[in-house]
């Protein structure tokens, strides 16, 4: 078999062509990533030499090159996406173009080229906020931030692509993901190397706007999973199982660090800002898959992680 992943320098992406590089030895992967300011080839180093890993630079909306890349391709994951819903607040555009455009650029290439399956990495912010219960994958999408838009949008995309020319298409809906490799401007690596460095951690608003996280592991198992055992023209939402504000989130960290509460500077919260995600995952659960992390240990292991691999993120908040 053989995988197009886009993105795959990023955070998640990463993490999952590692994820399959180990554990899937008769999966080649071709990783093709622009190379922005959140994707680093430092956080493949492992395996670059892998026989069964390839990388090609380039941008999602490069028509030609993403044709020529998704040639042979049985499966493309489209992990490739600007995510920090504080860079679309200030440049939105620059989110409409990766987020929108440039999953048009690959759907085109996919159908072109007659790949197998399309799995769309999505996110829990396309549902927007809600306050009681959780939100299944049928439920209408509310997107607040010019981010989860964008997301909306491809997911969308996708989906017409799947009614108009029956594409095969799988889209997974992740909750907050958090583990080794996350650019250091997402909250959790944040609040770590800022304590690190001697630094206060900044704290949106009252701190209570809750989210729910998973590890990165457990999210690129899904995944994987997903693409495996699910049917075709389906969502999946993907969840952790751990609904924290973002205040116990901090405590937790701080504690951690040995620090306490003096180190925690609130500031103004940000527009827009979703009170609460949560989603119903009973879809993905009744197929067979469960978290395997409990987050205590997960969030433990992340910030031995980032103790342990100062190189790597030091550079990248310069």
């Amino acid at each position: 078999m053989k995988i197009l992943v886009t993105g795959g320098a990023g955070f998640i992406g990463s993490n999952f062509i590692r994820t399959v590089i180990n554990k899937h030895p008769d999966v080649k992967v071709i990783n093709y990533d622009k190379l922005t300011y959140a994707g680093s080839l430092e956080s493949l180093k492992d395996i670059e030499k892998n026989k069964n890993y390839t990388f090609i630079k380039g941008d999602v909306c490069d028509a030609e090159l993403v044709n020529k890349a998704a040639k042979g391709i049985d499966i493309i994951f489209n992990f490739a996406a600007e995510s920090h819903v504080d860079r679309s607040i200030q440049d939105p555009f620059v989110f409409t173009k990766s987020n929108v455009l440039g999953t048009h650029t690959l759907l085109e290439a996919a159908r072109k080229n007659n790949v197998k399956k399309f799995i769309q990495i999505s996110t829990d912010e396309t549902y927007g906020s809600i306050q009681k219960g959780s939100f299944k994958e049928t439920d209408s999408l509310d997107p607040s931030s010019p981010y989860s838009a964008s997301k909306a949008s491809a997911d969308l995309l996708c989906l017409s692509y799947q009614t108009t020319f029956n594409m095969p298409i799988i889209i997974t809906r992740t909750t907050n993901n958090f583990g080794p490799y996350q650019y250091p401007e997402k909250v959790i690596p944040l609040f770590i190397t800022n304590l690190m460095e001697g630094k206060k951690v900044p704290l949106y608003g009252d701190g209570m706007n809750i989210r729910d996280w998973i590890y990165v592991a457990d999210n690129c198992e899904a995944i994987w999973f997903a693409a495996e055992k699910g049917k075709i023209g389906e969502i999946y939402n993907i969840g952790g199982g751990n609904e924290l504000p973002n205040i116990k989130i901090t405590k937790i960290i701080l504690e951690e660090m040995g620090k306490d509460e003096s180190w925690i500077q609130y500031v103004k919260d940000r527009p827009g800002h979703d009170r609460r995600y949560s989603l119903d995952c009973a879809k993905i659960s009744k197929l067979g898959w469960k978290p395997k992390f409990k987050f205590e240990n997960a969030i433990r292991d992340t910030i031995t992680w980032y103790k342990e691999n100062a190189n790597w993120w030091k550079r990248l908040k310069k």
